[in-house]
């Protein structure tokens, strides 16, 4: 894993030099074992490179790269699962290989094939960009599945991109016009997030899930055309697998799915570091462990933070796990003193609002395993691959329920409902005024309802993105998840807390031919006897007995409302002061002060509305 940058411009080859050098610099975390810059002064192309290595440490596999026949170079960041097959393959062919990265098989891969043919058969997470010297043209990539990220703005015919918006930020000629992006701000308070292509700042954007952007450069002028595509999405697959359902029965299921997970586990062991994984005790980190164990001849490093919490510990269930597995288990008791202090580091972790109360713990799980191996496996995917979350069962019975009461009626009962107490029934009156299983999987995902008006001069936020095109809406609303919050929150969290580190995480759940699997199965096999997920749950079951997994779903949280009632209560008072708020002029000050002291008072039920706040006005000082 690594880190990636660069910029079109005007300047000599020395300062196109200075400044991806100086990109890069802000990338170290993310690969602090080496560093690397190509210019191409004739296009005025810099291109930086951060390098965590994984595969093949040698110098061979230094970044950027330039492939045998010297047409292309590569900046990635990432990891290609299948790599060893592409190598011989290309190898039978002709092409021959000094050093034994991924990253070579990569850009030797174009080479051979060209862009689109190599593309449409990559498997892995990976971000990257490519120049192809021959045609002036330079390929920005990201992932299907949206596992690696990356920024990119275009100025006139200047363009700067990188892995994380603080390399774009090095450069002082695109730092000192940088403007905050309102409806970007107002979506991450409704929804603790911001989703592609948007970002915090005007004009800055980020690759979509499966994204391919083209930017044709020519001699001294820069960047002179631009287009995108999708090379691949998610969106499709659900609609796929709906047109072609695994028609079985659920029980026959599980074989095919047990070794195509299993298979994906296997690849992602592959590496000549230390690899371990990160253990929660939960259905999905406990059967990615498991299946580790069954492929290794020594026992799988495996890590967990626990809490002095009882309601937020999972780490006894965790420990139950890794004993019963025979794994080498590292278990970090976390004071609430301790994890408070990673609070003050996050704006800077996650480099734009990022707002989920889990990204405390993973950022702590994250530091732990790395003082131990370089790569992680974890179960990040499980529910929305396998329809795992609650609330899409009950945001379809909700609409279920709600569909014969007219639209008046229910927007009155609505009006109602904020008017009695528009604290603690502000959910209430959301699902009354919601359409349909999406309005009501937008309402139960939302931290306030539309409208408030929490973001001076902002449209209300709505969803960023649409479902795919499929009957069956408890699948629809996982398909909507997998494609929409997966990859611009969850990945987002484990990315960034990951990488903050110089840690690579790996996610077999998310593994290509996992989730086409997955998404062909009806509702009823992924949700069996009212039992989420319930394909991993019985896949777990051939290795672990119940009693160490068969218990009500738990959330990777803290306990923050109640932190923000008491040790973090003089941090929020000072972030969210009324004259600090008017002379900023973004927020509503009134208005986002009697929601914190509502808090203070017991009155509101939603401390997330509260830490999205806290978040980005952290974020804002970060800024300074």
């Amino acid at each position: 894993m690594c880190g990636l940058c660069g910029v079109v411009g005007e300047g000599s080859e020395e300062t196109l030099r200075a400044t991806a050098q100086a990109m890069s610099d802000t990338l170290v975390h993310r690969g602090p074992d080496a560093g690397g810059v190509f210019v191409h002064a004739s296009h005025g192309l810099a291109i930086g490179h951060r390098r965590l290595s994984v595969i093949d440490p040698s110098p061979d596999g230094a970044q950027p790269m330039t492939s045998s026949c010297g047409r292309y170079v590569v900046a990635y960041n990432g990891e290609l699962y299948r790599h060893p097959e592409l190598r011989r393959e290309l190898e039978t062919s002709g092409r021959r290989f000094r050093g034994g990265s991924d990253t070579e098989v990569l850009v030797e891969a174009f080479g051979a094939w060209g862009v689109d043919a190599t593309l449409a058969r990559l498997d892995g997470m990976f971000a990257f960009a490519l120049f192809d010297v021959r045609e002036s043209r330079l390929h920005l990539v990201r992932d299907p599945i949206g596992k690696k990220p990356l920024y990119y703005a275009q100025r006139g015919r200047s363009l700067w991109f990188g892995s994380e918006l603080k390399a774009l930020c090095a450069d002082a000629r695109f730092a000192a016009k940088l403007e905050l992006d309102r409806e970007s701000v107002a979506s991450f308070l409704r929804f603790s997030f911001i989703a592609a292509p948007r970002t915090v700042y005007a004009g800055v954007a980020k690759l979509a899930a499966g994204e391919h952007r083209v930017f044709d450069l020519a001699p001294g002028q820069g960047v002179v055309a631009a287009r995108s595509e999708r090379f691949a999405s998610v969106r499709e697959w659900a609609e796929a697998g709906a047109r072609d359902p695994f028609r079985d029965g659920p029980d026959a299921a599980l074989d095919p799915l047990d070794t195509v997970l299993g298979d994906a586990v296997a690849r992602r062991l592959v590496a000549d570091v230390p690899v371990g994984a990160l253990l929660s005790g939960g259905i999905d980190s406990s059967l990615v462990v498991a299946m580790m164990q069954e492929r290794s001849a020594t026992p799988v490093r495996t890590f967990c933070i626990g809490y002095a919490e009882a309601a937020y510990d999972e780490a006894g269930h965790a420990r139950r796990v890794a004993e019963h597995l025979g794994t080498d288990h590292t278990e970090l008791r976390v004071t609430p003193a301790e994890a408070r202090e990673a609070i003050p580091r996050l704006p800077i972790l996650y480099d734009e609002p990022f707002a989920d109360t889990s990204q405390i713990p993973t950022a702590l799980v994250c530091a732990l395993a790395r003082d131990h191996v370089t790569v992680a496996l974890s179960g990040d995917g499980g529910d929305e691959a396998f329809a795992g979350y609650p609330r899409y069962a009950a945001c379809v019975d909700r609409a279920r329920r709600l569909a014969p009461v007219p639209r008046a009626v229910r927007r009155a009962l609505a009006a109602l409902a904020r008017g009695v107490d528009p604290g603690r029934l502000d959910r209430v009156a959301e699902a009354l005024r919601a359409e349909g299983v999406e309005g009501q999987f937008e309402a139960a995902c939302a931290r306030h309802a539309p409208g408030t008006g929490l973001v001076l001069g902002a449209s209300p936020a709505t969803w960023p993105g649409t479902a795919p095109a499929l009957g069956d809406p408890l699948a629809r609303l996982a398909a909507l998840d997998l494609t929409t919050r997966l990859p611009e929150s969850i990945l987002v969290k484990v990315d960034r807390a990951s990488m903050g580190v110089g840690l690579e995480v790996r996610s077999p759940l998310l593994d290509a031919e996992v989730v086409r699997l997955a998404l062909r199965l009806p509702s009823a096999v992924r949700v069996r006897d009212g039992r989420a997920k319930w394909p991993l749950h019985a896949l777990l079951g051939r290795r672990l007995p119940k009693a160490l997994f068969d218990r009500p779903k738990q959330g990777f949280g803290v306990p923050i409302g109640e932190w923000l009632r008491g040790p973090l209560r003089e941090w929020g008072d000072a972030l969210l002061a009324p004259a600090r708020l008017r002379d900023q002029g973004l927020l509503d000050a009134s208005r986002v002060r009697k929601i914190w002291d509502g808090h203070q008072r017991g009155g509101a039920p939603r401390p997330w509305l509260v830490w999205n706040l806290l978040i980005l006005q952290a974020w804002i000082d970060s800024r300074a």
